[in-house]
């Protein structure tokens, strides 16, 4: 896949909206009953990011990002202000914040990701593109010194230096960006507009990896 680890600059992420999309198809039976399904398995991120600009400098970084990116030709990194770590956003990651694997005395490496919701209703994201330096994980509730796993940045895999035992819990503590890519190939903007308050839009699309 054509993807650039680079992040789009956070200051301007910041003033962005956007958030996950699903998909769900319904069908109305004859009784007025409904049947629900979805093709996805995991839910897909939009953003805007036009809202974060604020100057005319602000403008120009926007433009030399997407020109840097051919357009919609290569993705990047995105920062989520509304969710970008494993714990809640006012608190600080630690390594027992979300559970990515049990052990069985084999298997030593673990894909990174976050649960949302509760028990059998939980929805499990894959956190492909963790940040570096952000990751601390544990086995059994103790933490590992930084020797003991290494991290694929790229993926959100990690490979611990030994298998853990089996039963026990595999737990990681992070921060993460989304995999995106601009959903169009052109930027329209006008000066004139831009001074008078208007906003160009600039959307952003989250991409499977």
């Amino acid at each position: 896949m054509n993807f650039h680890e680079v992040r789009f600059p956070a200051p301007l992420s910041m003033g962005s909206s956007g958030g996950p999309e699903r998909r769900t198809e319904i069908v109305a039976l004859r009784n007025g009953a409904e049947e629900r399904n979805t093709p996805w398995r995991h839910s897909r991120r939009r953003y805007d990011a036009g809202l974060g600009v604020r100057s005319l400098d602000d403008l120009a970084e926007v433009i030399a990002f997407f020109e840097a990116r051919r357009g919609q030709l290569y993705g990047f990194r995105w920062k989520d202000w509304a969710d970008f770590k494993s714990c809640a956003p006012s608190a600080r990651p630690a390594a027992t914040d979300q559970r990515i694997g049990t052990g069985d005395g084999v298997t030593r490496a673990f894909p990174l990701a976050k649960s949302y919701g509760a028990d059998a209703d939980a929805y499990a994201r894959p956190i492909r593109k963790p940040v570096a330096g952000s990751v601390s994980v544990a086995v059994a509730g103790e933490t590992l010194v930084a020797e003991a796993f290494t991290l694929d940045p790229a993926s959100g895999l990690v490979t611990l230096a030994e298998a853990p035992t089996e039963g026990v819990f595999v737990t990681a503590g992070f921060e993460f960006d989304v995999p995106v890519r601009f959903d169009t190939d052109r930027i329209a903007v006008s000066v004139t507009g831009f001074a008078a308050g208007e906003i160009p839009s600039v959307p952003v699309i989250e991409v499977r990896v």
